[in-house]
Protein backbone atom coordinates (compact mmCIF):
# COMPACT_ATOMS: atom_id res chain seq x y z
CA UNK A 1 0.00 0.00 0.00
CA UNK A 2 2.72 2.52 0.56
CA UNK A 3 4.27 1.82 -2.78
CA UNK A 4 1.06 2.31 -4.34
CA UNK A 5 0.37 5.83 -1.86
CA UNK A 6 4.02 7.13 -3.10
CA UNK A 7 3.87 6.23 -6.96
CA UNK A 8 0.62 7.75 -6.58
CA UNK A 9 2.39 11.09 -5.16
CA UNK A 10 4.78 10.67 -7.17
CA UNK A 11 2.93 11.15 -10.42
CA UNK A 12 0.78 14.03 -8.90
CA UNK A 13 3.82 16.15 -8.35
CA UNK A 14 5.42 14.97 -11.45
CA UNK A 15 1.71 16.58 -13.10
CA UNK A 16 1.56 19.26 -10.62
CA UNK A 17 5.17 20.33 -11.57
CA UNK A 18 4.70 20.08 -14.99
CA UNK A 19 2.00 22.25 -15.39
CA UNK A 20 3.62 24.56 -13.20
CA UNK A 21 6.68 24.85 -15.61
CA UNK A 22 4.06 25.17 -18.60
CA UNK A 23 2.47 28.32 -17.25
CA UNK A 24 5.67 29.98 -16.19
CA UNK A 25 7.28 28.83 -20.01
CA UNK A 26 4.76 30.88 -21.32
CA UNK A 27 4.80 33.54 -19.44
CA UNK A 28 8.44 34.37 -19.08
CA UNK A 29 9.88 31.86 -21.92
CA UNK A 30 9.76 34.91 -24.53
CA UNK A 31 12.56 36.61 -22.25
CA UNK A 32 14.19 33.80 -21.24
CA UNK A 33 14.64 32.13 -25.09
CA UNK A 34 15.23 35.37 -26.63
CA UNK A 35 17.68 36.86 -23.83
CA UNK A 36 20.74 34.63 -24.08
CA UNK A 37 22.71 35.95 -21.58
CA UNK A 38 24.12 34.89 -18.34
CA UNK A 39 21.69 35.43 -15.92
CA UNK A 40 18.89 34.04 -18.10
CA UNK A 41 21.44 31.28 -18.84
CA UNK A 42 21.32 30.80 -14.24
CA UNK A 43 17.70 31.40 -14.40
CA UNK A 44 16.76 28.40 -16.54
CA UNK A 45 19.25 26.08 -15.02
CA UNK A 46 17.59 26.98 -11.75
CA UNK A 47 14.17 26.62 -12.85
CA UNK A 48 15.25 23.21 -14.58
CA UNK A 49 16.60 22.12 -11.12
CA UNK A 50 13.74 23.16 -8.96
CA UNK A 51 10.90 21.64 -11.35
CA UNK A 52 13.17 18.30 -11.39
CA UNK A 53 12.97 18.24 -7.30
CA UNK A 54 9.61 19.30 -6.77
CA UNK A 55 8.43 16.64 -9.09
CA UNK A 56 10.51 13.53 -8.60
CA UNK A 57 12.38 13.73 -5.06
CA UNK A 58 9.84 12.71 -2.78
CA UNK A 59 12.29 13.08 0.78
CA UNK A 60 11.57 17.30 -0.24
CA UNK A 61 8.33 18.96 1.08
CA UNK A 62 6.69 19.88 -2.37
CA UNK A 63 4.79 23.07 -0.50
CA UNK A 64 8.24 24.74 0.59
CA UNK A 65 9.60 24.16 -2.73
CA UNK A 66 6.68 25.54 -4.47
CA UNK A 67 7.05 28.53 -2.18
CA UNK A 68 10.81 28.52 -2.89
CA UNK A 69 10.34 28.55 -7.22
CA UNK A 70 7.79 31.32 -6.71
CA UNK A 71 9.99 33.64 -4.64
CA UNK A 72 12.39 33.07 -7.69
CA UNK A 73 9.93 33.96 -10.70
CA UNK A 74 8.79 36.63 -8.09
CA UNK A 75 12.73 38.10 -7.94
CA UNK A 76 12.80 37.46 -11.98
CA UNK A 77 9.80 39.48 -12.57
CA UNK A 78 10.92 42.40 -10.08
CA UNK A 79 14.39 42.69 -12.06
CA UNK A 80 12.80 41.95 -15.46
CA UNK A 81 10.27 45.37 -14.21
CA UNK A 82 13.22 47.19 -13.13
CA UNK A 83 15.62 46.32 -16.20
CA UNK A 84 12.86 47.76 -18.66
CA UNK A 85 13.29 51.38 -16.84
CA UNK A 86 17.17 51.26 -15.90
CA UNK A 87 19.49 50.24 -18.64
CA UNK A 88 22.27 50.30 -15.98
CA UNK A 89 20.70 47.58 -14.26
CA UNK A 90 20.27 45.63 -17.60
CA UNK A 91 23.91 46.09 -18.18
CA UNK A 92 24.90 44.84 -14.33
CA UNK A 93 22.98 41.94 -15.03
CA UNK A 94 23.21 40.94 -18.40
CA UNK A 95 26.73 42.62 -19.33
CA UNK A 96 27.40 44.62 -22.53
CA UNK A 97 29.54 43.36 -25.66
CA UNK A 98 32.91 43.25 -26.16
CA UNK A 99 34.66 44.81 -29.70
CA UNK A 100 36.65 42.08 -30.90
CA UNK A 101 37.72 43.81 -34.57
CA UNK A 102 37.36 47.40 -34.95
CA UNK A 103 38.60 48.79 -38.82
CA UNK A 104 40.00 45.22 -39.40
CA UNK A 105 42.01 45.10 -36.57
CA UNK A 106 42.16 42.56 -33.69
CA UNK A 107 42.11 44.52 -30.03
CA UNK A 108 43.81 41.70 -28.49
CA UNK A 109 43.64 43.81 -25.10
CA UNK A 110 39.92 43.14 -25.21
CA UNK A 111 40.60 39.20 -26.13
CA UNK A 112 42.34 39.08 -22.85
CA UNK A 113 39.84 40.66 -20.62
CA UNK A 114 37.50 37.87 -21.86
CA UNK A 115 40.34 34.98 -22.21
CA UNK A 116 38.91 34.85 -25.97
CA UNK A 117 41.58 33.35 -28.35
CA UNK A 118 42.12 33.77 -31.96
CA UNK A 119 41.48 30.37 -32.10
CA UNK A 120 37.69 31.26 -31.13
CA UNK A 121 37.89 34.00 -32.78
CA UNK A 122 38.65 32.08 -36.62
CA UNK A 123 36.39 29.22 -35.58
CA UNK A 124 33.36 31.92 -34.91
CA UNK A 125 34.45 33.28 -38.47
CA UNK A 126 34.48 29.88 -39.85
CA UNK A 127 31.01 29.68 -38.66
CA UNK A 128 29.53 32.49 -40.31
CA UNK A 129 31.22 31.24 -43.74
CA UNK A 130 34.63 33.59 -43.40
CA UNK A 131 37.68 31.87 -43.71
CA UNK A 132 39.97 34.95 -44.25
CA UNK A 133 40.22 37.55 -41.20
CA UNK A 134 41.26 40.33 -43.56
CA UNK A 135 37.49 40.33 -44.82
CA UNK A 136 36.18 41.54 -41.48
CA UNK A 137 35.96 45.35 -40.62
CA UNK A 138 34.34 44.94 -37.40
CA UNK A 139 33.44 42.30 -34.81
CA UNK A 140 31.50 42.15 -31.42
CA UNK A 141 31.46 39.61 -29.17
CA UNK A 142 27.92 39.57 -28.36
CA UNK A 143 26.82 38.16 -24.14
CA UNK A 144 25.16 35.18 -25.42
CA UNK A 145 28.65 33.95 -26.69
CA UNK A 146 28.12 34.59 -30.60
CA UNK A 147 29.99 36.89 -32.74
CA UNK A 148 28.58 39.29 -34.76
CA UNK A 149 30.43 40.29 -37.91
CA UNK A 150 30.48 43.62 -40.15
CA UNK A 151 32.15 42.81 -43.09
CA UNK A 152 34.27 45.16 -45.17
CA UNK A 153 32.42 47.03 -47.79
CA UNK A 154 34.24 45.24 -50.51
CA UNK A 155 33.32 42.27 -49.14
CA UNK A 156 29.54 42.65 -48.57
CA UNK A 157 26.55 41.53 -50.36
CA UNK A 158 25.02 43.69 -52.97
CA UNK A 159 21.29 45.44 -51.93
CA UNK A 160 19.08 47.25 -53.65
CA UNK A 161 20.10 49.95 -51.47
CA UNK A 162 23.42 49.95 -53.17
CA UNK A 163 22.81 51.34 -55.98
CA UNK A 164 21.02 54.75 -54.61
CA UNK A 165 23.63 57.37 -55.42
CA UNK A 166 23.90 58.26 -51.91
CA UNK A 167 25.20 55.13 -50.92
CA UNK A 168 28.28 55.06 -53.52
CA UNK A 169 30.94 56.85 -51.31
CA UNK A 170 29.32 56.73 -48.10
CA UNK A 171 31.90 54.68 -45.33
CA UNK A 172 30.56 52.57 -42.93
CA UNK A 173 31.16 52.46 -39.34
CA UNK A 174 30.11 50.80 -36.23
CA UNK A 175 26.58 52.21 -34.92
CA UNK A 176 27.01 54.36 -32.28
CA UNK A 177 23.61 54.60 -29.72
CA UNK A 178 23.44 58.11 -28.33
CA UNK A 179 19.73 57.80 -26.28
CA UNK A 180 18.34 54.45 -24.37
CA UNK A 181 15.14 54.83 -22.43
CA UNK A 182 14.91 58.55 -22.59
CA UNK A 183 18.42 58.82 -21.28
CA UNK A 184 21.74 59.95 -22.56
CA UNK A 185 24.43 57.49 -23.26
CA UNK A 186 27.45 59.77 -22.02
CA UNK A 187 30.16 57.30 -22.83
CA UNK A 188 29.62 57.06 -26.72
CA UNK A 189 29.47 60.98 -27.12
CA UNK A 190 32.69 62.49 -29.47
CA UNK A 191 33.66 65.04 -31.15
CA UNK A 192 32.08 64.55 -34.00
CA UNK A 193 28.32 63.46 -31.83
CA UNK A 194 28.81 65.37 -29.27
CA UNK A 195 25.90 66.27 -27.12
CA UNK A 196 25.56 69.52 -28.38
CA UNK A 197 25.31 67.91 -31.70
CA UNK A 198 22.28 66.22 -30.48
CA UNK A 199 20.63 68.40 -28.52
CA UNK A 200 20.82 70.47 -31.68
CA UNK A 201 19.59 67.74 -34.12
CA UNK A 202 16.45 67.14 -31.62
CA UNK A 203 15.53 70.87 -31.71
CA UNK A 204 15.35 70.68 -35.31
CA UNK A 205 12.94 68.11 -35.11
CA UNK A 206 11.00 69.68 -32.22
CA UNK A 207 11.48 66.75 -29.71
CA UNK A 208 12.46 66.42 -26.15
CA UNK A 209 15.14 63.09 -24.87
CA UNK A 210 12.31 62.26 -22.44
CA UNK A 211 10.49 61.20 -25.81
CA UNK A 212 12.67 59.02 -27.25
CA UNK A 213 13.05 55.63 -26.71
CA UNK A 214 16.27 54.59 -29.21
CA UNK A 215 19.03 57.03 -30.91
CA UNK A 216 21.84 55.63 -32.92
CA UNK A 217 24.03 56.91 -35.21
CA UNK A 218 24.10 54.03 -37.95
CA UNK A 219 26.73 52.29 -40.18
CA UNK A 220 26.21 54.95 -43.23
CA UNK A 221 26.23 57.93 -40.65
CA UNK A 222 22.51 58.71 -40.71
CA UNK A 223 20.93 59.53 -37.12
CA UNK A 224 18.23 56.69 -36.51
CA UNK A 225 15.42 58.05 -33.70
CA UNK A 226 12.80 55.90 -32.69
CA UNK A 227 10.31 57.28 -30.37
CA UNK A 228 8.01 55.36 -26.86
CA UNK A 229 4.47 57.05 -28.80
CA UNK A 230 5.05 54.97 -32.35
CA UNK A 231 0.88 55.77 -32.74
CA UNK A 232 0.74 52.40 -34.46
CA UNK A 233 -1.97 50.09 -33.87
CA UNK A 234 -1.16 46.41 -35.74
CA UNK A 235 -2.72 43.67 -34.99
CA UNK A 236 -0.51 41.89 -33.32
CA UNK A 237 0.29 44.93 -30.54
CA UNK A 238 -3.27 44.20 -29.64
CA UNK A 239 -3.48 41.67 -26.45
Amino acid sequence: MDKLENLIITISRTCISFLILMMVSLWIGKQVNSGNNHYNFALSITIGSFIANMGFDTNLKFIPMLTAFLALITIYFLSSLISTHSRRFRLLLSGEPTVIMENGKILDANMKKIRYTLDDLNQQLREQGIFDVFQVEYALLEVSGKLSVMKKEKFQSLTKGDFHPTHLNSEKQLPIELIMDGMAVEKNFNSQYSSTWLNQELKLRNLQMQEIQYAVITSNGSLFIDLFEDHINAPLDRE
